[in-house]
């Protein structure tokens, strides 16, 4: 995975690489979730792009450049950062990385579909991320 993105990064001259997150363990609504999120992944190059800290590859100048990760953001940053990318700057390589769903476990699927809806809602709006969401207290 880690060689294929940085081939598409270097062919392409992408400054951020991403990939598909896949939930191998979850049920049919946790893998469900984590295929919206992948096609909100691939529409997001229509307009500002989005991935997530599950796998991001960042070309280390642009990386420096955007500042990196916010430090006051603690939800979300991955979003933040890569919202910054130039749309002919950002790839995402085929295939994906697993997570788990114990998110969903915790959260619920509701509260957690909620909270990334708001969130794509909110791109433009720096202090909406800079709140408190409470995503890492449940």
């Amino acid at each position: 995975m880690v060689r294929r993105a940085v081939e598409l990064a270097r062919r392409k001259q992408l400054h951020c690489v991403t990939t598909n997150i896949l939930c191998r363990d979850g049920n049919w609504i946790d893998k469900s979730f984590y295929a919206g999120m992948d096609f909100f992944q691939y529409l997001s190059r229509l307009h500002r792009p989005f991935a997530t800290g599950m796998f991001m590859l960042f070309e280390v100048k642009q990386f420096r450049k955007l500042r990196g990760f916010h430090e006051q953001v603690a939800f979300g940053e991955d979003y933040l950062l890569s919202q910054q990318v130039e749309r002919k700057r950002f790839g995402i390589v085929r295939g994906g990385v697993y997570t788990t769903n114990r998110r969903f476990q915790k959260m619920g699927h509701l509260r957690a579909g909620w909270l990334f809806l708001k969130t794509a809602l909110n791109y433009w709006n720096q202090n909406y991320f800079l709140r408190d969401h409470k995503y890492w207290q449940t």
